[in-house]
């Protein structure tokens, strides 16, 4: 982990080891009631398949899904409930939609209501008077990142000049990065000099993750930061959300044949469900005869367990990265990571 403190005194030559939320002095008046999410599976879908959830837990599996030598920055989950940070997100929302009334845009959250660019769009062109040649509503991805393309070029040929420090981009802002959609509006904030008052001192903590290429033995080795190693490290609290949405997915096709988990560690360790659950996903029936329906040795398991991994290859799934035999010892994150696949694969099967 990193920790980052952003100085509104002055972005420009700051480092991104540095702090990240620096003195900022004040808080607005008005108040916004914090987004809660009540809906157990909904917030599991979302902890394991959303690009970035919009309140709570900023570290789930697609975060740690990166191409080789890139990083993520992700705020640490105790992050969001440091007041003062609260207090910043509510000064920032606050004022866009003070400025943005005539528009009749309300801001309710930052990194879901920022990232598609339509409201960084009204906002510059509010505070620059200037207007932006720019589609006024874009749904597709391609077009979202296109309109972000043209706010930020001009964001950008407008601070630099002035000694800020970029510190956000295209990618960012659309994978809901909050910290960089803070530098962001802490940017033009200053640079507008926007009537508020921002809160003192404030820092995150954030998450680096990074992917690399490492040299041994003549040969390239892939390393990466697991998903679910970054859940088990740093959001073990949604640990049990990820693991009851995946219960939840795996019964909804196991009920057919009146079967039930509740373990997913133990029941798929000897890997009858699985094979299971692999014959319901692709209708069709698994001979008995091809694997052990009451395994009793560890090879007996590995076998059934290396006998899905082939159900799940000639299905169209890539090889699972776990070893048939980490699954039969009982290893959480290696059986998390199979029903991952399955899940994000056939998630919407009935």
């Amino acid at each position: 982990e990193s920790t980052a403190a952003l100085r509104t005194s002055r972005l420009a030559k700051m480092k991104k080891d540095e702090s990240f939320l620096g003195r900022l002095g004040g808080t607005l008046a008005r108040k916004k009631k914090s987004k809660e999410v009540s809906d157990l599976h909904e917030e599991g879908k979302n902890a394991i398949n959303a690009p970035m959830l919009p309140t709570g837990v900023d570290i789930h599996p697609e975060d740690t899904l990166l191409e080789e030598n890139t990083e993520r920055i992700m705020l640490d989950p105790t992050s969001r409930e440091n007041l003062k940070f609260k207090d910043l997100l509510k000064v920032l929302i606050d004022w866009i939609n003070s400025e943005l009334e005539e528009d009749r845009i309300i801001v309710k959250d930052l990194e879901e209501d920022c990232y598609d660019g339509q409201v960084l769009q009204k906002l510059f062109e509010k505070l620059s008077g200037r207007k932006l040649n720019v589609a006024e509503v874009t749904q597709s991805e391609i077009g979202q990142k296109q309109k972000l393309q043209t706010v930020l070029e001009a964001v950008n040929e407008l601070l630099r000049p002035h000694g800020w420090t970029i510190e956000w981009s295209v990618d960012s802002i659309h994978s809901k990065n909050l910290v960089a959609i803070l530098y962001l509006l802490v940017a033009l904030a200053m640079h507008f000099q926007a009537p508020i008052r921002l809160p003192e001192h404030v820092s995150v903590q954030v998450v680096v993750v990074k992917v690399r290429c490492l040299l041994k033995n003549s040969s390239f080795f892939k390393t990466e930061r697991d998903a679910f190693d970054t859940l088990l490290d740093h959001a073990p609290d949604k640990l049990n959300v990820v693991k009851t949405s995946l219960i939840t997915f795996v019964n909804k096709h196991l009920n057919k044949l009146n079967l039930e988990v509740t373990e997913l560690e133990s029941q798929f360790a000897d890997g009858v469900y699985l094979i299971l659950l692999m014959g319901l996903l692709e209708d069709y029936f698994v001979p008995l005869y091809n694997f052990y329906l009451t395994p009793e040795s560890f090879e007996q398991k590995v076998h059934n367990v290396s006998f899905a991994f082939e159900l799940m290859q000639d299905g169209g799934l890539k090889k699972p990265k776990a070893r048939p035999e980490d699954v039969v010892n009982l290893n959480l994150k290696s059986t998390l990571r199979v029903l991952y696949n399955l899940f994000t694969n056939y998630k919407n099967s009935e």
